[in-house]
C-alpha cells in the first residue's frame, strides 16, 4: 500500500492587517488595522520516511521569509496590509511548494488551503 506522507511545521508570528473593503456592517470594525497572533501549520509532501524536507528547516525558512517580507522595524511587527488568512496560505503554498497550509488568527478562526 502506498501512503501519502506529509511533514508539517507549526509557527506563530504577530502582525497587523485590515479588511479595508469589508462589506458586512456587523463586522465593519475589521476595516480598521488590528493585531493578531497568526498561527501557521505548513504541510509538505515527502516521498519516503527519511524526510525529503526537514521540518525544522521548513519552519525556519518560513519564519525568515515572513520577517524579510513583512516585518516593519518601526512598528516592530509584521505589517500584512489587506492580506487575509487565505491569502497568506496561498502565498506560502506557492513560495514553499507546500501541500497544504492552515493560518488562523489567535488560535480561533482561520483558513485551510490545499494545493
Amino acid at each position: 500500500m502506498k501512503y501519502k506522507q506529509l511533514v508539517f511545521a507549526k509557527l506563530s508570528f504577530d502582525g497587523t492587517h485590515a479588511w479595508y473593503n469589508c462589506p458586512i456592517e456587523e463586522v465593519d470594525f475589521l476595516k480598521v488595522l488590528h493585531r493578531h497572533t497568526f498561527n501557521v501549520t505548513a504541510y509538505y509532501e515527502v516521498s519516503h520516511g527519511d524526510r525529503d524536507q526537514e521540518f525544522i528547516m521548513l519552519k525556519r525558512d518560513i519564519l525568515d521569509y515572513l520577517r524579510d517580507t513583512y516585518y516593519d522595524e518601526k512598528l516592530r511587527t509584521h505589517s500584512l496590509g489587506s492580506q487575509s488568512c487565505e491569502m497568506i496560505c496561498i502565498e506560502l503554498i506557492e513560495k514553499f511548494n507546500l501541500y497544504k497550509c492552515i493560518v488562523d488568527e489567535d488560535g480561533e478562526n482561520g483558513s485551510e488551503v490545499i494545493k
